[in-house]
């Protein structure tokens, strides 16, 4: 885990990390280790940042936009 994946939005990209996604869901599915414990502070950090807004990507707004 943890892994970037350039040019994600070619095909191949666009399988490769859907492979890589596919691969941590069934390895975090797996008995030993959803029983594995999880360090308290970094659940709170991750909630944390899960109920923060979503932020965009470019410093500036594009120029296209789904409400034109």
């Amino acid at each position: 885990m943890g892994q970037q994946v350039q040019g994600w939005r070619s095909a191949s990209g666009q399988r490769l990390w859907l492979s890589m996604l596919i691969d941590t869901m069934e390895e975090i599915s797996r008995p030993e280790r959803r029983a594995a414990s999880c360090d308290s502070q970094l659940l709170a950090a991750f909630r944390a940042q899960l109920a923060r807004p979503a932020m965009p990507r470019a410093p500036y707004p594009s120029a296209y936009s789904l409400r034109n």
